[in-house]
């Protein structure tokens, strides 16, 4: 067994410890035709969660009645919910969230540090929920919620065989010291220097100084989600057991160079980050929103594909509430409320549109791109595919339901909405306008199949561009994968063309 694996399971085994050692139970039909005998893992009021020798089963508590040692009170059942996984994120987080989530239901919070945090009814003192947090590496966290010991993993990525909920985006920044001269990197060189390619700084535009890598240990959530962009391990010659500690030391290290969150930047410098093309590439908070910035680094509550307890749905529906997101923001993560900006407001994009159009953009085209961001609002809403398909990314797909969410709420009265496709530059031009159209018409599509009621007037209008607003450049495939996407715009119905 390889150690990955064995750390894996042996920490699913400890977590799974913890919980009551007599767990067997019998849950029998009330006409007596049907019996099943498992290991109870969970009682959410509704229905009980066993494991069986036939796979883990979810069964309707009205229709059995529960006998053995683990039964649970069938009046007063207590939500017990053990997260796992990305250490900053799931301390940074989960204590704010389930605040103001107790908060916002008259509910009492009571934090702890050192055992499960408790939510009790403040009339009764009746506890209703307690939930704590193990940090875990992303496979030992996977194992824990597979098996049973843990009920939500927070990650940066998703996992085939669990369920997502997006909660929070942060974006992956380049750090080093203070004091060090260099004004920004591609990356290009960034790619180097995490590949361990280049090892001085005059090999990226730097002092002929000797280039000192540093990151966290590669079992951590962080450097997976890296070496999944980069598609290899980091090259680090110095290695941190947390953020604070890895940001500390590169600002201490005027020849050091690393990778971090931009929540935890702390007293170390950002190097600021530019294509291959020299665009520059900005983590502000509409670029990470709308996954603009290439290091945009989401965060999911990743869970188990079968019905949750009723204290742990409500938990992860009230994620999309404002207080939610409030609450993310305050934790120092960007949140993913939708926000709006004039599209002449940034200027830097209609510049990338004119150094970067390629020799069969015309000027018409150009013009019939400014011609409809005149007047027009970008939302941060946007939507990019898994590579290759027609699939909508995870993170796009927590964007369209937000955006049906919004249309039934009737949000976008007296506007009408563009669906904007754009491609990258690979090959010729008029496929490349097809794609964008076909692009922005498969998210209305999905779009109609989450609001089937609403009326056509009030679903978005698809319109294409094709290559002609590129936002990096496309000789890389991180940069040819950022232009190829759909953007929301939003306009008054009364200046738009009919």
């Amino acid at each position: 067994m390889q150690l990955t694996a064995w750390r894996a399971a042996v920490f699913a085994a400890l977590m799974f410890s913890q919980m009551a050692a007599a767990q067997d139970v019998t849950l029998t039909s009330r006409d007596g035709s049907l019996s099943l005998m498992g290991t109870l893992q969970g009682y959410d009021g509704e229905y009980f969660r066993i494991s069986t020798n036939y796979g883990p089963l979810t069964v309707d508590g009205q229709g059995v009645i529960c006998e053995g040692p683990a039964c649970p009170d069938l009046t007063a059942p207590k939500a017990v919910i053990r997260f796992v996984g990305a250490a900053d994120a799931g301390l940074a987080l989960l204590p704010k969230l389930l605040a103001v989530f107790s908060r916002s239901r008259g509910l009492d919070y009571a934090p702890s540090t050192v055992g499960p945090s408790v939510i009790s009814d403040p009339a009764s003192g009746e506890i209703l929920a307690e939930v704590s947090f193990a940090a875990a590496g992303p496979e030992a966290a996977r194992a824990a919620v597979l098996s049973g010991a843990a009920l939500m993993m927070v990650a940066s990525a998703t996992e085939p065989d669990l369920g997502s909920r997006a909660v929070a985006l942060d974006a992956l920044v380049p750090i080093m010291a203070p004091d060090n001269p260099l004004p920004r990197i591609s990356t290009t060189d960034l790619a180097k220097a995490l590949a361990g390619e280049a090892t001085n700084w005059n090999q990226i535009g730097g002092p002929d100084m000797p280039l000192v890598l540093h990151s966290l240990s590669s079992d951590s959530d962080l450097q997976k989600a890296l070496a999944a962009r980069l598609g290899h391990d980091i090259a680090a010659t110095v290695t941190h057991d947390t953020l604070v500690d890895l940001a500390a030391a590169v600002a201490k290290d005027p020849w050091a160079l690393a990778v971090t969150e931009r929540a935890a930047v702390g007293v170390a410098k950002i190097l600021p980050l530019t294509d291959s093309c020299g665009f520059p590439l900005l983590p502000t908070r509409l670029a990470v929103k709308a996954q603009d910035y290439p290091l945009t680094l989401p965060v999911f509550f990743l869970t188990p594909r079968h019905r949750l307890p009723l204290f742990a749905r409500e938990f992860l529906e009230f994620l999309s509430s404002p207080e939610a997101q409030m609450a993310v923001a305050a934790a120092g993560y960007v949140d993913r409320s939708a926000e709006r900006q004039p599209m002449t407001a940034d200027g830097l994009r209609l510049i990338n549109a004119i150094k970067g159009a390629g020799s069969e953009t015309t000027l018409d085209d150009l013009k019939r791109l400014v011609a409809a961001m005149d007047g027009a609002d970008r939302l941060s809403l946007t939507f990019r595919f898994e590579g290759g398909t027609t699939t909508l990314d995870a993170a796009s797909q927590g964007n369209l339901s937000d955006l049906a969410q919004m249309l039934e709420a009737g949000l976008f009265k007296g506007q009408t909405l563009f669906l904007a496709g754009f491609s990258d530059g690979s090959g010729a031009a008029k496929a490349n306008l097809d794609l964008s159209q076909s692009r922005a018409e498969a998210v209305l599509l999905a779009l109609q199949a989450l609001v089937p009621g609403l009326p056509q007037d009030q679903l978005p209008v698809v319109e294409a561009f094709g290559e002609a607003l590129p936002m990096a450049c496309d000789e890389t495939g991180a940069g040819r994968r950022l232009n190829r996407r759909v953007e929301l715009w939003t306009k008054p119905a009364f200046v738009v063309q009919k």
